[in-house]
């Protein structure tokens, strides 16, 4: 993983009703299956690699409960811009660790639009054509709204698994930087993404497959 995938998939984790241990998530990181904290906490770099990632999760984690707009970290690409799919294929990863736990959030019509710009921009370029949200390039104002939407959507997620009740919990307020909680949305409504799509056939098909 990049740094930008990394903030995406330790996001996920900590937003994770469940916590996820070191040895299960930094084989993905790392990307050699093989590798277990011991392996890490046996070699200085591997140690020193392992501290900024759990200070990183934990930086993440108090600017979440303290309420604080959250802001994902995006790297710019070769034109200078800040396409964010690295960040959302991370996020997804690091959801796809604890697929049980997502499925609550995922089959929730009042809560799972938070989910809406994450998929829209993980699955831009998916080799799938069908799960593609847009057919078109995404003008620069849409991608703006998404990744305003996705970092939205984080504070969002977190709350929706921190309350005791789900249902009825309190989203981000209207005096909050974001606005309105993300309405409820039906399948055969339009997809929140803009795409066009009826939600069933856009976002809302995307499973953690």
């Amino acid at each position: 993983m990049n740094v930008e995938q990394i903030d995406g998939f330790l996001t996920a984790l900590t937003c994770n009703p469940i916590d996820i241990s070191p040895d299960q998530y930094l084989p993905l990181i790392w990307g050699d299956e093989m590798i277990t904290e011991d392996a890490f906490t046996s070699q200085p770099i591997l140690q020193d690699f392992l501290s900024l990632v759990a200070r990183h999760k934990s930086a993440i984690a108090r600017t979440l409960r303290s309420g604080d707009v959250f802001t994902p970290l995006l790297l710019a690409d070769e034109n200078g811009e800040y396409p964010g799919n690295d960040w959302a294929n991370g996020f997804m990863r690091g959801m796809s660790l604890s697929k049980a736990d997502w499925a609550a959030l995922l089959d929730d019509e009042d809560h799972g639009g938070s989910l809406v710009p994450i998929f829209a921009l993980a699955h831009e370029h998916d080799p799938d054509i069908e799960m593609r949200p847009y057919q078109e390039p995404i003008s620069a104002e849409r991608r703006e709204n998404l990744i305003i939407g996705m970092a939205a959507g984080v504070m969002h997620i977190y709350k929706y698994f921190q309350r005791p009740s789900r249902r009825d919990m309190s989203l981000v307020s209207e005096s909050s930087p974001y606005g309105r909680a993300l309405p409820k949305i039906g399948r055969n409504e339009p997809c929140p993404c803009g795409s066009g799509k009826k939600f069933k056939r856009c976002c809302g098909k995307i499973t953690l497959h």
